[in-house]
């Protein structure tokens, strides 16, 4: 059996993991200890990201004739590559967040919703919070006009019913003193 043969059912398991991806990311991990790089694929892991470790050639027939072609300058050296199918800046965000306390983690560039984006540009896009803090935010902010209005009635009643009381004490308390 040729190495062509061998080696093709990795190249489709890739192409296969690609298919349906909102962004991928590839890593430069050399330098990452074993408790680094156990803490990095579990943290991936819990936020539904596939992160594997494939030579580059292989990973270079996957993305032939793929918005991924474009990661083609990414493959040099050894790489990893962080595949998300839900949230698109999740490994972005996860990845550069590890990064700053393992130094030895290096990005080297991504795609994104089909763009191509360097360093720099997943670096940008790691700063966007999560799908979930998003909508969370865009509720409270919904919320806040309401629970304010409801406040302030709120204050008015309490006010109005201070005021309505305080008449009615006066009134009884000259015709106590009047018997």
């Amino acid at each position: 059996m040729a190495k062509v043969e061998l080696k093709q059912p990795v190249v489709d398991a890739i192409a296969e993991e690609i298919k349906d991806a909102q962004s991928v990311v590839l890593v430069d991990y050399r330098g990452l200890t074993v408790a680094q790089d156990t803490e990095l694929r579990k943290q991936l892991r819990e936020a539904g990201i596939v992160y594997k470790v494939y030579k580059n050639t292989m990973m270079k027939r996957a993305f032939e004739g793929t918005e991924f072609a474009g990661l083609d300058d990414c493959l040099k050296g050894p790489s990893a590559i962080a595949i998300s199918k839900d949230d698109a800046t999740a490994p972005a965000r996860i990845i550069c967040n590890f990064a700053k306390t393992a130094d030895k983690l290096e990005l080297k560039g991504g795609v994104v919703e089909g763009n191509v984006y360097d360093v720099a540009g997943l670096t940008e896009l790691s700063k966007i919070p999560s799908r979930e803090v998003l909508l969370s935010r865009l509720l409270g902010s919904m919320q806040s006009p309401i629970t304010n209005f409801a406040r302030v009635i709120k204050q008015i009643a309490e006010k109005d019913g201070e005021t309505a009381e305080a008449p009615a004490e006066s009134a009884e308390a000259p015709a106590e003193a009047a018997e």
